[in-house]
């Protein structure tokens, strides 16, 4: 028999789980990237030009790394399915717009490269690609990512003896003591009025994805739920035996949620297909366990932001979890 009869003889699979599903890896991916334009469009309206150039040098970036470590391993370069396009834009949404153009490249080549090609590609990667790139950025060059963040456009305009890459995050602030907290301010935060990371800002428009993505059924809620739920429920407590007050632990929760990026890891980083268990179960407790690792670390760690080492670390259990909790069909529970 020659190779090609014997290549048609062949049956190529995957490892299980196998679904049947009219959607694709593109639809899905291009629903991700409906459901991250009003972040996109915000955050360019809110932090001007260096937002949008951070934004498009990374999805040029991810793609770019993409093609070429495809074609100099020989494989198909399948970038027109907009996997990469998806973590070159939810990379640049968690950096701030002041992040050097290098940087943004550097942590490109970090996510599509080392974080997912090398681990066989899409479906394959452990940990999330995006937040692997900017972990990396964070731990080698924190003056850059975590010490200087730009002021937003409104704040400057109704202040212009604001500096403009020097206001410190609502965290900061709330770790500092020097948050003053009021309906105005809260207002604030829920509409996007202050310094952050690109994408993480606009509450409100991280609300409307998140109920874009489950109307699509691109996401399970089950993960994402869990982890606020359990950031609420953590802060209600502190929040209620620091103040000895129910107002006192509900305003505790709302900076929990406002401030920071929660919401948005909740929405697109807890709900990677690769990255987090495939079983209901192990989804609620993949999320639970983001949500305490975020509160410790916000709460008593050195980091005013715990959100993206919760996530990657339960990246490296949901191996695990997927084990404890799937069922073998053919055998009793």
């Amino acid at each position: 028999m020659n190779d090609k009869v014997k290549d048609k003889k062949q049956f190529y699979i995957s490892s299980s789980p196998h679904f049947s599903a009219n959607l694709t890896t593109t639809k899905i991916m291009a629903c991700v990237l409906i459901a991250l334009l009003p972040e996109v469009i915000f955050g360019i309206v809110t932090f001007g030009l260096p937002a949008f150039v951070t934004i498009l040098v990374s999805v040029i970036g991810a793609v770019g790394f993409e093609a070429l470590y495809q074609i100099i391993t020989k494989q198909k370069v399948v970038v027109s399915n907009l996997s990469a396009a998806v973590t070159g834009v939810m990379l640049a949404l968690v950096l701030p717009s002041t992040t050097p153009v290098w940087m943004v490249l550097l942590a490109d080549l970090v996510a599509v490269v080392v974080a997912k090609g090398l681990f066989g590609g899409i479906g394959s990667n452990v940990f999330n690609p995006a937040l692997t790139g900017r972990a990396v950025l964070f731990i080698s060059f924190p003056a850059a990512i975590g010490a200087t963040w730009a002021t937003p456009l409104p704040l400057l305009k109704q202040n212009p003896s604001l500096d403009a890459i020097s206001s410190a995050t609502v965290l900061s602030q709330i770790n500092s003591g020097t948050f003053a907290v009021s309906g105005d301010s809260i207002w604030q935060l829920f509409m996007g009025n202050r310094a952050g990371c690109i994408g993480e800002t606009f509450i409100l428009g991280i609300i409307i994805s998140f109920v874009f993505l489950l109307m699509c059924r691109i996401i399970d809620w089950r993960a994402p739920l869990a982890m606020v739920g359990t950031v609420c429920v953590c802060a209600f407590i502190s929040g209620f035996v620091s103040t000895k007050t129910l107002a006192g632990a509900g305003t505790e929760v709302l900076l929990y949620l406002l401030s920071g990026g929660l919401l948005f890891g909740a929405t697109f980083m807890v709900t990677d297909y690769a990255t987090t268990p495939i079983t209901k179960p192990g989804r609620l407790i993949f999320g639970f366990g983001c949500g305490i690792i975020t509160f410790l670390i916000r709460r008593f760690g050195n980091y005013p932001e715990g959100v993206m080492f919760s996530i990657l670390i339960m990246n490296a259990v949901a191996p695990l979890l997927n084990n404890f909790t799937s069922r073998m069909y053919g055998y009793k529970k």
